[in-house]
């Protein structure tokens, strides 16, 4: 019996407007098998959905330790991991107005039980994984039943009293 344990993921995100309505879309290959996740939200922003993406793919892993390589067209996620934004952001807890600290601090939880990978690819081009991504995210991003981005509207509340 052959063991599997290289995990392929492709991820994008979208939202219509910026902020506005947002979806990820992730798909997930290991050896022969194949899953695709996505799920619109209400009211979000680009970057969000793109890490999000990449969250989900993440907790949708049953097993830990697990050698992944995460395809995105996004140059947020791959510079914040590789160029080490990342880790200077938790030393510094995230100080001058960081975004996304929320679904970060989640991301690098998940990130300490594999090893993973980044590849930046270009959006849009001739990826077929990469583009049925964006399929997943922007279909997700327009239908009518909308999740609650809770880190994101929550933090708008806050701002919205703060200047009241």
């Amino acid at each position: 019996m052959q063991k599997h344990n290289k995990i392929i993921i492709y991820t994008d995100g979208a939202s219509r407007g910026n902020p506005g309505p947002g979806g990820y879309g992730a798909i997930l290959m290991w050896g022969n098998y194949t899953k695709e996740l996505s799920a619109g939200y209400r009211f979000t922003t680009n970057n969000r959905m793109e890490l999000l993406g990449v969250i989900k793919a993440l907790e949708a892993l049953k097993k830990n330790n697990l050698s992944i390589t995460i395809y995105t067209d996004s140059q947020y996620i791959v510079n914040a991991v590789q160029e080490k934004w990342l880790d200077n952001w938790i030393r510094t807890q995230f100080k001058g107005g960081k975004k996304n600290k929320d679904l970060w601090l989640q991301y690098h939880q998940l990130a300490q039980a594999h090893h993973i990978q980044f590849k930046w690819i270009k959006g849009h081009a001739d990826s077929i994984h990469n583009n049925r991504c964006d399929i997943l995210a922007t279909t997700a991003a327009d239908k009518k039943h909308l999740l609650i981005d809770k880190g994101y509207e929550q933090k708008i509340i806050l701002r919205k009293k703060l200047l009241l």
